[in-house]
């Protein structure tokens, strides 16, 4: 490809990577006109991949056939937006060759992209649904960012995935991070923005995922690049456009020969990236990369709205503790009061060091510059504050005196403490660089690419070093937010019998009013669009263009069941459902016991089962027994002579129970859905002494498995000892399970209980890596792992003498030779006890 000027770093912001005139050579790509009769451009490599004849001029159906222009033009003809490709899976060509094939209209042309088809991919509807319902319930960011590391990673296998946040002046940390074991991590390094360059980042708003299949390909050139009018052809919506060069060169050095990225969109605007590395080539097929890229839109809906909860939590938290201060600071000294709670105003607010400056004293904690360094801050700040909060993250650009404590107070929030301020409460933020947890190995070295060695994440660190001295980490708009209502409410505590305080509280309570509605305002909107997932019922058979309708199920529905609803076929064990749903209460101080026959539902129950005791857990933790330690929900089931399943809930010990004031939708899911969709029987009894429910489920759906554990009762005492005593919390465990949606249940299983040193990995190989620089105390091994099994990594385990138990969910014992054979045997799906018991017998056997 010829490029109009030398690309170097001098100008590589300004390169035109939306219009490279090539693409990667694993597809091929062809633009027809408006109309998709005439093929106006196509690849070099098109006529080799396709297997036809391809000439600029020829007739679309000559080209493609007649069939397939018929069902491209009328997915043309249904498009609304170029973002949203119209995707056709496993369509084979004329030539016999099958290919996946993406179609979008940009400006005057139609572009097709054909990419060969891999039919053994699974569905991109079942992979998104699992993933989305992994993170749907989740309320903390830390644990949103962690687990989505660890689903992508699953999913499409990469060596390294990350999520990478953009600062506010384009520089970019790594904020998590799952990676292969040997890698060295990234996790907490910062990249300075010209990594990422301002045009890059206006493409990762129009086309949400980006994937190089191999850094090092020879680009294939479009005939021609430019048109009889001298345009080159636009493929900023394009999947298969030629990537810049110098990104190609920038992960060479870093040794990356594959990567991916899905844009993560909060407000129209790029918050940061979803970004995955390999170390060897790797083509990622369409149906992955359009699952990866759904649920990258779900990722940025739902971290979007938990940063406006917590905004709204924290604007609510201040308020009250500063209502409280109104309260108690109403008489007596205003600054012995002051002084007295300074700890908590440093809560107010992140920071590395905060400080009280009143009647010309100064009192601080944490790291502030010194006392005789403040009162020309306080002049300083006087003069510019105009009496309202004042903040930077780089002090000394504006207060040169400022140098002389930069590592201390590089950035500095001041709350003036009076209309007419001399008083403050200082807020300060050490230098960012100070405060970098490196994670990196500081004397790892890269290559150093034709372009030099800033091509490297060591020397873009340097860079970024460099371009942040002197600053500290911005102050966000949210806490200059909760400065301003505290500054508001501080007023009225220093000046409370003037008249002032009065006009300060007014508007404090006006500007708090206002926040709080807005902030109210654009949860409700985020829970809004979440909400409004709920929609229809999947059916098999939709097309992958209704994929985006059929996530408008209800979240409850997306979630249900959790791990029974990958690991089945759609049905399951009632005993199974009992735990997935009440599980999480175990630890509330109520006694949850159930006792019954092993019982099997078939598809329909199970679905309409899962919401119906949903339901009732739900509502039992808020309202019922599960809200109150002491109570007690017992669950109990028995087979009738005519075969159906009779289903009896029992709540006592909770609060009175009163019967709900109107039918909402959990009332009516619970008084109908058996009736309505199993032709079963449902009656609920809002007793005061606690809620009794009695459900029929015909005998039609049911199953009866005398082979199933036959009762499931909580954890006793006895029990909980005997694993604290041989397994200790603080134990250090393998996990080697090939099936990442099951090895994220038994860790989330393991954490509930305690166990938080847990390593999970799906490959013996790296299970043997991982074995060289950790010793486990104790392993749970799958058996088998595909094309390998777990058997090298138990004999290394006996030969040093560390517990473990084997998993089978096919029977697969016999594969285990006769030396091993005094390891315990969990079957799956696993269940948190049955494989502390096993664990437990493990490690009593080694100690014996």
């Amino acid at each position: 490809m010829t490029q109009p000027y030398t690309v170097d770093l001098t100008n590589c912001d300004r390169e035109p990577i939306h219009i490279p005139g090539s693409i990667q050579p694993h597809g091929v790509l062809l633009a027809f006109d408006t109309n998709l009769s005439v093929l106006l451009r196509h690849s070099s490599n098109a006529a080799d991949m396709l297997g036809v004849s391809v000439a600029n001029e020829m007739a679309s159906d000559v080209l493609l056939g007649g069939a397939l222009v018929h069902t491209l033009r009328n997915a043309v003809a249904t498009m609304t937006d170029a973002r949203r490709p119209v995707l056709i899976f496993n369509e084979t060509l004329t030539s016999g060759k099958a290919f996946d094939i993406s179609v979008h209209r940009h400006r005057s042309n139609v572009i097709v992209e054909f990419e060969p088809a891999r039919s053994e991919i699974e569905s991109p509807l079942r992979l998104t649904r699992s993933l989305i319902g992994r993170i749907s319930s989740i309320e903390n960011t830390d644990t949103l960012f962690q687990q989505a590391a660890r689903l992508i990673r699953g999913m499409l296998g990469y060596d390294r995935v990350m999520i990478y946040q953009f600062e506010r002046d384009g520089s970019g940390k790594v904020i998590s991070e799952m990676k292969r074991a040997d890698l060295e991590s990234f996790l907490g390094q910062y990249f300075p923005a010209t990594d990422i360059p301002q045009q890059a980042r206006t493409l990762y708003l129009r086309n949400t995922i980006r994937v190089i299949a191999d850094s090092s390909y020879k680009s294939v050139p479009l005939e021609p690049v430019v048109d009889l009018s001298g345009e080159p052809l636009d493929l900023s919506f394009s999947h298969l456009r030629s990537v810049s060069p110098i990104h190609c060169e920038y992960l060479r050095n870093m040794g990356v020969s594959a990567s991916m990225s899905i844009s993560i969109i909060i407000d129209g605007e790029l918050w940061g990236l979803i970004a995955c590395h390999h170390y060897s080539p790797r083509t990622m097929p369409m149906a992955l990369r359009v699952a990866a890229e759904m649920f990258g839109e779900f990722f940025s809906l739902h971290l979007h709205a938990l940063r406006q909860k917590r905004k709204l939590d924290t604007a609510a938290r201040a308020r009250s503790y500063l209502d409280g201060m109104l309260r108690l600071g109403s008489t007596g000294d205003v600054g012995e009061f002051l002084r007295d709670n300074m700890l908590d105003l440093g809560q107010l607010l992140p920071n590395d060091g905060f400080g009280l400056y009143i009647d010309g004293r100064w009192h601080a904690h944490g790291a502030t510059p010194s006392p005789a360094e403040i009162p020309p801050l306080a002049r300083f700040v006087t003069s510019i504050s105009e009496g309202r909060i004042w903040a930077t993250h780089s002090l000394s650009r504006h207060f040169p005196e400022a140098e002389n404590y930069y590592q201390l107070a590089a950035g500095l929030l001041a709350i003036p403490l009076s209309q007419l301020p001399r008083d403050y409460l200082f807020f300060f933020r050490k230098e960012l660089v100070q405060t970098l947890n490196w994670a990196g190995n500081p004397s790892k070295s890269y290559e150093s690419g034709p372009l030099g060695d800033r091509l490297t994440p060591r020397k873009s660190f340097a860079i970024w070093k460099e371009s942040v001295h002197r600053q500290a980490q911005p102050w966000t708009d949210e806490e200059r937010e909760v400065a301003e209502a505290s500054r508001a409410s501080l007023v009225e505590v220093v000046l409370r019998h003037n008249e002032i305080m009065a006009e300060e509280r007014a508007k404090a309570d006006v500007r708090q009013r206002m926040l709080n509605e807005e902030l109210n305002h654009r949860v409700k909107n985020i829970l809004a669009v979440i909400k409004s997932l709920v929609g229809q019922p999947i059916h098999e058979g939709r097309s992958l263009k209704d994929y985006v309708g059929s996530l408008k199920g209800r979240i409850q529905a997306l979630s249900f069941a959790h791990d029974q609803v990958i690991r089945g076929d759609g049905g399951g064990a009632l005993v199974d459902l009992l735990n997935a749903e009440l599980t999480p209460y175990r630890g509330n101080g109520a006694t949850i016991a159930f006792d019954g026959p092993g019982i099997s539902l078939d598809t329909r129950a199970f679905s309409v089962m899962a919401l119906v005791l949903h339901e009732l857990a739900t509502n039992a933790a808020k309202y019922g027994s599960l809200s109150t330690a002491g109570a007690e929900l017992s669950i109990s089931w028995q087979i009738s002579s005519s075969g159906d399943c009779i289903i009896n809930w029992h709540e006592s010990g909770g609060p009175i129970v009163n019967p709900p004031e109107r039918t909402g939708f959990g009332t009516a899911l619970l008084d109908r859905s058996i009736p309505y969709d199993l032709g079963g029987e449902s009656d609920v009894d809002y007793a005061r002494e606690g809620l009794r429910a009695r459900f029929l489920l015909p005998a039609k759906h049911v199953r009866v498995t005398p082979d199933a554990l036959a009762s499931r009762v909580g954890l006793t005492a006895e029990t909980q000892n005997r694993h604290a005593a041989l397994l200790p919390n603080e134990s250090l465990i393998l996990l080697l399970e090939d099936q990442m949606l099951i090895a994220m249940d038994v860790e989330s299983m393991l954490s509930d209980r305690g166990f938080a040193n847990v390593i999970v990995t799906n490959s013996m190989n790296e299970a043997l890596l991982i074995m060289r620089s950790q010793t486990p105390d104790a392993a749970i091994l799958d058996i088998n792992l595909g094309k390998d099994t777990s058997i090298p990594v138990a004999e290394e385990l006996t030969r040093r003498g560390i517990p473990f138990v084997f998993a089978t969910g096919y029977g697969e014992s016999s594969i285990i030779p006769e030396s091993l054979n005094s390891a315990p045997v969990v079957r799956k799906p696993y269940e948190i006890e049955t494989v502390l018991d096993a664990l437990s017998t493990a490690i009593a056997g080694k100690q014996g």
